[in-house]
């Protein structure tokens, strides 16, 4: 049972009033204390938000599993052939001594600074279509693109035709190779794509094997920006990762045709 203390040296009205302002502040106290209260859970809210938003950036910055041949570029021709090509000297001599095999085929071009390209048979009769898209890609990832050149001679061999052996007196650097024999030459016009495929994977290559796979996809031309402006302006466009758009954009001057 509540009890009210009453003070007998002051009047009825004089008593009101002590409890009357008692009321008053605590009043006050219990709005304070939901002032707090809802301080609290704004501040519990944006930290969850926050928690969330870290979460989420975590699980798009973990390590994504790459499939072997990602180390290298790569891509795959409109009809299903996986093509490798070296970044520099040391993945050239990888992909030749490594992993290419009797029955593949080799792409490359008379011009230093050119990739060595490997169309990966798989048991399979390598098709014009896949020996006609490498050739765009060899020609495009070579030193012609800075170069300004539209299009460059890129010759295919067997696998066999490529050693390591040099001739009497001659020397080969890293990544460079001797080609003895026949050799078939194509004469490919540069230009690349990049795109998204239906997994948000970014792929690129020449531009009708991205087509086949691309969710949205944009063609590259020789132009005057770098390729690190490109990448922003399909990172903007594609939500993918700018690093991963590099990988697959060639070295020297860029535009979005």
């Amino acid at each position: 049972m509540a009890s009210v203390t009453l003070y007998v040296h002051k009047s009825v009205e004089e008593n009101a009033a002590v409890y009357f302002e008692k009321a008053k502040q605590m009043k006050r106290k219990i709005q304070g204390a939901k002032d707090a209260l809802e301080k609290t859970r704004k501040q519990l809210d944006r930290l969850q938000k926050e928690f969330t938003d870290e979460k989420k950036e975590s699980a798009r910055k973990a390590p994504v599993k790459r499939e072997w041949y990602e180390k290298f570029r790569w891509f795959f021709t409109s009809d299903d052939f996986l093509v490798i090509l070296g970044r520099d000297a040391t993945t050239n001599e990888i992909i030749i001594k490594k992993h290419t095999n009797a029955d593949d085929l080799v792409l490359h071009t008379d011009m230093a600074g050119s990739p060595f390209a490997v169309i990966k048979s798989e048991g399979r009769q390598i098709s014009k279509e896949a020996i006609e898209e490498t050739a765009i890609a060899t020609a495009s990832y070579s030193r012609a693109w800075r170069l300004g050149l539209s299009t460059l001679d890129v010759f295919y061999v067997s696998p066999e035709q490529v050693t390591k052996k040099a001739r009497p007196g001659e020397y080969l650097q890293k990544g460079s190779f001797m080609v003895y024999g026949k050799t078939s030459y194509l004469h490919p016009t540069l230009g690349v794509a990049v795109g998204v495929d239906n997994n948000g994977k970014v792929i690129g290559g020449p531009v009708n094997a991205v087509k086949k796979r691309a969710k949205d996809f944009a063609a590259i031309v020789q132009g005057t920006e770098l390729p690190s402006e490109i990448a922003k302006k399909l990172h903007k466009r594609f939500n993918a990762d700018t690093d991963e758009i590099l990988r697959f954009l060639p070295a020297g001057g860029c535009r979005i045709e």
